[in-house]
């Protein structure tokens, strides 16, 4: 790459989808940190494909948003001040309440946003002393670094690579990865890195490793940064609520990791990793492995219709990847705005995890109510007490990573609903008990069908112990879905005008129809074994569970 310099200001690397009619020309698919942030407007949402690295690059343009607005400062007019701005309909790109606007962030951080910067430099979010502390004959590799190929002995299942000779990343691809390494990074052995004589390969997880972030979403990107964006606490420190770009030195890996001071570096500065990116340099290596994509014409043929982006060359690929540990001491107990905490039953504070096989309508009343039920105690996410003061046109947004809390790693999780937050038990105190009852009874409904298809099974099979895995995911796959589709369906009736005296739920018909849906799983799930004179009495004895009543005295069970 020529002078290794890639400017994330200014390069496209960014996927964005514009708002119909946005004007402009032809309008590219991918756009750089300034134009996103003088577009935003225009913008109706990030297009990353990666669950992860969406959540991950919110967080980065939560942080730009508050510093190009001085919405990172707090007090009693925060809102006011947010409300301007929205009032303006953009972001400023001169000076406002004694920030810079975009333009003058930009230019005083400019040399902090290089992505390679080999003279010496801080390229971003990188941290350039694993060139000599690390091993360069044992490098971590690209495709380690791309969280979604094998690497290393692992099984190779929809894609083939070796790491001797690996398709090498784009410049945009490998730094959307490098945030998903800062934020969901796993635990455990890593690249060896020596520091003050003493060489350690272990690193602890990242922040948001194993959680589910919930983002408020608006009709353009503009609104959804606004609404993401959470005032600082009484007890944050402004002058030193840095983001790591913006720190005068490096930190020390042997010191405990900093704490946050304010809500930026709660939003960028909690990694545990360290990472470097290699540029791949052409004139030493023979031609890359991955020759790029075919060639599309260079012109939309609509001017509202994104432009393509330019092919893949070796100038814009990325050779090599360090991956290592950041702090050998733990720090402090994770915190974010943007997770549901829930309670343990020893008192230990949690996020409650990703998990791919969930419908985001399980999760809504955690989102919406100041209380919601549940023995775990779930409390909202922070940024859902002041995002309503923006629209109440809002969506919801999960991302999250279903993985374990150490390496392993199983599937993404993208999620949206319609607008919700007219429902906010602060705008709509009385539709509260409607939203939490009306997930409680799909819920309810889905746990009676497990107990269900189980007991039908152990009694079929004669064993106690035997596994019914398969009719349980046949279980599943046939209640929760349509289950989703009747939550989303009545949640839409329910009252927005604000009638203290009916909320506009249907309890009983609700009830009848999560019990018709469970009804129908069961039967379709037990069908098979029902020719049979023991399976035919294991099915219609396990049946009673759907009705929430016990195998013995016929009384009804606490859901």
């Amino acid at each position: 790459m020529p002078d290794g310099v890639y400017s994330l200001i200014e390069e496209p690397w960014i996927p964005v989808r514009w708002r119909p009619g946005a004007a402009g020309g032809p309008l590219p698919q991918n756009v750089g940190l300034r134009e996103l942030l003088l577009r935003a407007q225009d913008i109706a949402r990030l297009a990353v494909a990666d669950a992860p690295a969406h959540a991950a690059l919110l967080r980065v343009l939560y942080a730009l948003s508050a510093r190009v607005t001085g919405l990172d400062r707090g007090g009693p007019d925060w809102s006011e001040r947010r409300e301007d701005i929205l009032d303006e309909g953009r972001f400023p790109s001169g000076p406002v309440g004694g920030q810079g606007g975009v333009e003058g962030y930009f230019a005083r951080w400019r040399e902090r946003f290089f992505v390679f910067d080999p003279a010496g430099g801080r390229p971003w979010m990188q941290d350039p002393r694993l060139a000599r502390q690390c091993d360069p004959a044992n490098t971590a590799g690209v495709n380690k670094l791309i969280v979604t190929r094998p690497a290393g002995n692992n099984h190779a299942w929809f894609r083939h690579g070796t790491d001797a000779r690996p398709d090498l990343p784009t410049v945009p691809e490998a730094v959307l990865n490098l945030l998903v390494w800062h934020y969901w990074g796993p635990s455990g052995r890593c690249s060896a890195r020596e520091v003050a004589g003493v060489k350690t390969a272990s690193a602890t997880a990242g922040p948001l490793r194993t959680s589910l972030s919930f983002h408020p979403e608006g009709d353009s990107l503009f609104e959804t940064l606004l609404a993401g964006l959470v005032p600082a606490k009484s007890t944050d420190r402004h002058e030193r609520d840095l983001c790591p770009w913006e720190w005068e030195d490096l930190p020390d890996p042997d010191a405990p990791p900093p704490l946050p001071q304010g809500p930026c570096s709660r939003l960028t500065a909690r990694s545990r990793h360290a990472l470097l990116l290699v540029p791949y340099d052409n004139s030493t290596a023979g031609p890359p492995s991955s020759p790029g994509p075919e060639r599309r014409p260079a012109t939309p043929q609509c001017t509202n219709e994104p432009a393509p982006g330019p092919d893949p060359t070796p100038d814009l690929l990325v050779g090599d990847a360090y991956i290592t540990w950041a702090y050998r001491l733990p720090g402090a107990p994770r915190d974010d705005d943007f997770l549901i905490w829930q309670t343990s039953q020893q008192g230990n504070r949690y996020p409650r995890p990703a998990d791919a096989t969930r419908g985001l309508w399980r999760d809504l009343d955690a989102l919406l109510l100041l209380k919601p039920a549940g023995s775990a105690q779930p409390a909202r996410p922070a940024v859902f007490y002041t995002a309503q003061e923006v629209t109440d046109r809002l969506r919801v947004r999960a991302l999250g990573f279903d993985q374990d809390g150490q390496a392993k790693d199983y599937q993404f999780v993208d999620a949206s609903t319609p607008a919700v937050f007219d429902l906010a038990e602060e705008r709509a105190p009385h539709t509260a008990p409607a939203v939490g009852q009306l997930r409680q009874l799909g819920e309810t409904h889905g746990w009676r069908l497990e107990r269900a298809v189980r007991r039908a099974w152990t009694a079929y099979m004669n064993d106690p112990k035997a596994d019914a895995g398969s009719w349980l995911t046949d279980a599943a796959g046939r209640y929760w879905p349509r289950a989703e589709r009747e939550f989303w369906d009545r949640f839409a009736t329910l009252d927005r005008g604000r009638n203290p005296q009916d909320p506009g739920l249907d309890t009983a018909g609700a009830r009848k129809a999560f019990l018709r849906l469970a009804e129908e799983a069961y039967d379709a799930v037990t069908a098979t074994v029902t020719r049979t004179q023991r399976g035919a009495k294991a099915v219609s004895e396990a049946r009673t569970e759907l009705y929430g009543t016990t195998r013995t005295t016929g009384k009804k069970k606490q859901p």
